[in-house]
């Protein structure tokens, strides 16, 4: 398991499960389609907007009735707003105080507050760190990718799941900005020492890419955030023309639904990417024309790709377009869109599901890979990109 100091921890772990899926799903409950492209639920940004969702459908009616009783009771309405949500049984339903809903809008636009660290637990339960984004005070500080992480504030993470990790290098417990110190114990090798950072302000680098040998460019999506389906698009075109193409969705836990159809039309020429309904009324998605069809394609997927990414897995399998490698995906489906509350809480709740081109249903299910692969995944996929043959 792995998680960075960015979206992936549920801040208030007294909310139930439903939050904590939330969170723990990075950007998959909401973001995946809530900034739908049509109507009142998304602007010109991308961004989720909590204009013309209020009247969703009947569990927002629900929810905001029963805020509204609480205000004028004097009461918390995000607390009774959580009550409703949990009494409605809507596994991904979720309230956010207006905080952690602007702090999850900002990171929609590829932003967050953290020191830039990437860790991972061993398998001894040991917490190691396994990148250190360019330019964040971690990487000014010296650590590097390997090195072990042993405490945070004094309190020792060794065993820890790494969301707890992740939620001590932010601050989240304390709210805390950028600007904030927290003091790291680290250990590299024989030597053992002590650092402390102060939080920034740090773009996301959703989107890399590299060259293997034989022609082969892997491009990583971590996220569907702001920008990202172009930074993909440009990806693509930049590809040597002879070369071969992996698109590694692995641990993607979903993002902005109109970047994840953006990043379709990099390999599709047009056509139907998915569809959705909104309180029983049908939606579709399509990719803009012009996209590459020719140079061999295979999608990485695991049980960390979710919701956006699905969506995107879905449509490159059903169209023929990519051989899809790796393990199950973890069926995250459904729709949910915004209303805010009387003290600026915004309530979450699901309206509806999407479909692949052929009808399929994710949500509980997930997407079956082409080809069943672990942590071979990779060179899998190069083995089967070579038998594909050359663009042609």
């Amino acid at each position: 398991m792995s998680g960075r100091d960015l979206f992936c921890q549920p801040r208030r772990f007294g909310r139930g499960a439903a939050l904590t899926l939330v969170f723990a799903g990075v950007l998959a409950a909401g973001a995946a389609t809530g900034a739908l492209p049509d109507g009142d639920h998304s602007g010109a940004s991308g961004r989720r907007t909590t204009q013309g969702a209020a009247r969703a459908g009947t569990g927002h009616d629900d929810v905001e009735k029963a805020a509204a009783e609480a205000m004028a009771d004097g009461k918390s309405p995000m607390e009774a707003a959580e009550r409703a949500v949990s009494r409605s049984g809507d596994r991904w339903g979720a309230v956010y105080s207006e905080g952690e809903y602007e702090e999850f809008q900002e990171a929609l636009d590829g932003e967050y507050t953290g020191v830039g660290l990437w860790a991972r637990r061993e398998r001894d339960g040991r917490i190691e760190v396994t990148k250190v984004q360019s330019g964040s005070p971690a990487a000014g500080a010296g650590i590097r990718q390997g090195d072990r992480l042993r405490s945070i504030d004094g309190r020792q993470v060794d065993g820890l799941p790494v969301t707890d990790v992740v939620s001590l290098l932010r601050g989240d417990a304390q709210d805390a900005p950028a600007g904030t110190t927290v003091r790291l114990g680290l250990e590299r090798g024989t030597r053992a020492w002590s650092e402390t950072l102060r939080r920034a302000r740090l773009s996301t680098d959703s989107v890399t890419v590299r060259r293997l040998p034989g022609g082969v460019t892997v491009i990583r999506v971590a996220a569907f955030t702001k920008g990202s389906g172009d930074t993909v698009r440009t990806a693509v075109r930049e590809a040597p023309a002879d070369g071969r193409l992996i698109l590694d969705l692995r641990g993607n836990s979903g993002g902005l639904v109109t970047e994840a159809t953006t990043a379709a039309s990099a390999f599709l020429d047009g056509g139907l990417v998915a569809t959705y309904d909104v309180d029983g009324k049908q939606h579709a998605l399509h990719a803009a024309s012009g996209g590459d069809t020719a140079r061999p394609l295979v999608a990485l997927v695991d049980g960390g790709t979710m919701s956006a990414a699905e969506m995107l897995t879905g449509a490159l399998k059903d169209r023929g377009r990519a051989v899809v490698i790796g393990s199950r995906t973890f069926g995250k489906g459904s729709v949910q869109m915004p209303s805010k509350l009387p003290d600026g809480s915004v309530a979450e709740l699901t309206v509806g599901h999407y479909r692949t081109p052929s009808g399929r249903a994710v949500d509980g299910r997930g997407i079956t890979p082409d080809l069943e692969a672990g942590q071979n995944a990779l060179q899998r996929a190069e083995t089967v990109l070579t038998g594909l043959g050359d663009p042609s």
